[in-house]
């Protein structure tokens, strides 16, 4: 095997196990994106999700997320965006707008997602997810957001990285965000 080929050592439903070189690595199986969604709604509240992480063995804050194309293939980001904060969240949304590809853990997973923002939100529903997710929802005034996820952490919750986007400010100091 030359460095830039890539080995595939195993494939499960929805990751798979890989080696290019010496570099170990995990990726979505089926060419499956994500799509991760910023949702404040009209009154400055983030919509944030809270559910058990078996990686993590605990429960995790997030934004809400969740699979391109497990469903349908070609399924566009903004639809299957909307599809999720509304099941995630039970929040529908009037626009979904596209902010960029990002990568998750560059150093370990090949996983990319998709960055959207969700706006003239809605509660429809109860959100919660599908059977067996247990997804608590969340509606935090961004200024409480720094105290709430220090409430979280204490509580033992692990926070998801992605956090930082809305918490930059309180964790920079208003003269880095500037």
């Amino acid at each position: 095997m030359t460095d830039d080929t890539e080995e595939t050592l195993w494939e499960g439903r929805f990751i798979a196990a890989k080696r290019r070189g010496r570099w170990e690595y995990a990726s979505r199986a089926r060419n499956i994106g994500a799509a991760v969604i910023v949702a404040v709604d009209d009154a400055g509240c983030a919509i944030l999700v809270e559910q058990e992480r078996v990686p993590l063995g605990q429960r995790c804050l997030e934004l809400p997320a969740g699979l391109v194309g497990d469903e349908a293939d070609g399924e566009a980001v903004a639809v299957a965006a909307a599809r999720e904060l509304e099941e995630e969240t039970g929040y529908k949304s009037d626009r979904v707008v596209v902010l960029g590809e990002f990568a998750s853990s560059p150093g370990m997973t090949s996983e990319r997602f998709t960055l959207v923002r969700a706006t003239g939100l809605t509660r429809v529903g109860e959100g919660g997810g599908v059977a067996g997710e247990s997804i608590a929802v969340h509606r935090v005034p961004l200024p409480e957001l720094p105290a709430f996820v220090a409430a979280k952490r204490a509580a033992g919750v692990a926070v998801d990285s992605k956090l930082i986007l809305l918490l930059a400010g309180a964790l920079l100091g208003s003269e880095m965000t500037a």
